[in-house]
């Protein structure tokens, strides 16, 4: 039975690695019998030659699908735009950095097969190329998680993996803005096993991944899989109220016994002011960012907007009644 597979490659200022990663994905794809095969590459508002060379390979191979957006969404975005773009039987998400190798693509689609599993997450057994601060923040972001989400999340994943129909459909029905991918296909469930390998250093180029989108991306991850940061507020009002109770005890007792000045004690006033201060403003900053989560859920705006498509075939619905002939 003919099985049909799509390539999901979101790219991001990748003029100096795009035409060696289509080279390699393209042999594994023409090798693997039995599979027709589409690599859709997202242009997530490239702001150097990725585009015009996107174009190029999509001109010259008719499995080759872009999709153009009108400005930079980032990647999760892209990823989500590839996967409501996907007709296949499966997807591949994969970086266009060729730090996940595409030649394990093979591997797992056989892996599916053999486990009847909905989808293969990929898990890095060594992480070449980076340093040792990436490696323990990457570490320690993932026993945060599992610790302060519902849902366990493997360790040492990122979003290359292999899922399949069931997966794919039931992800497109999730309708937040702001998706942390990885855990959302580890929420919806389903058969779910690992494929290990050694992820290779970055062919070329810049990591799109610097520390303050790693925060922002760890900041999403947490406000979007747990709500267990709202109970700082109880963790640290509480004991907060009961300090502040003892400290009102002892300046009573010690006024009425005389062994506490409760007219000089301005340091400890000070003191007091700056504690309960800072754990209020703590308390209302979490409150905050899940107010702002809310908010950009509220306003319901797409999450990203198509600029144009190529090499997509024009899907054509039939009318609500005879006298709609508009297509």
């Amino acid at each position: 039975m003919l099985k049909t597979l799509s390539v999901i490659v979101p790219c991001f200022n990748e003029e100096a690695v795009i035409q060696e990663f289509y080279k390699r994905t393209s042999q594994v794809l023409t090798s693997m019998k039995g599979v027709e095969s589409y690599i859709i590459f997202i242009n997530d508002g490239s702001r150097d030659n990725t585009g015009l060379i996107l174009d190029s390979i999509a001109t010259g191979d008719k499995r080759a699908r872009v999709i153009h957006f009108s400005r930079n969404f980032g990647h999760q975005a892209a990823v989500t735009a590839g996967l409501n773009s996907c007709k296949t039987d499966f997807a591949v998400i994969i970086d266009a950095d060729l730090q996940d190798p595409p030649e394990l693509i093979p591997q797992l689609l056989e892996t599916q097969g053999r486990e009847q599993a909905s989808v293969v997450y990929c898990v890095r057994k060594e992480r070449k190329g980076e340093t040792a601060f990436k490696k323990w923040t990457a570490k320690t972001f993932y026993k945060t998680m599992n610790r302060m989400s519902e849902v366990e999340f493997p360790l040492d994943t990122g979003d290359f993996r292999l899922i399949d129909r069931k997966a794919i459909d039931a992800f497109n029905k999730l309708s937040e803005k702001g998706k942390y991918i990885r855990g959302l296909i580890t929420w919806i469930g389903f058969k779910q096993v690992p494929f290990y390998y050694d992820r290779d250093a970055r062919f070329a180029g810049e990591t799109k991944y610097p520390l303050k989108k790693m925060m922002s991306f760890a900041r999403k991850a947490l406000l979007y899989f747990s709500k267990k940061p709202l109970l700082i507020s109880i963790s640290l009002g509480s004991p907060a109220c009961v300090i502040g109770l003892v400290y009102a005890l002892w300046a009573w007792l010690g006024h009425f016994f005389g062994f506490a000045n409760t007219i000089t004690g301005w340091t400890s006033t000070v003191i007091l002011i700056i504690f309960f201060g800072g754990v209020q403003l703590l308390t209302i900053g979490v409150l905050g960012q899940y107010i702002g989560v809310l908010f950009d859920e509220v306003k319901n705006r797409p999450e990203y907007i198509i600029d144009r498509k190529i090499n997509f075939e024009r899907v054509c619905q039939k009318p609500q009644n005879m006298k709609d002939r508009s297509f």
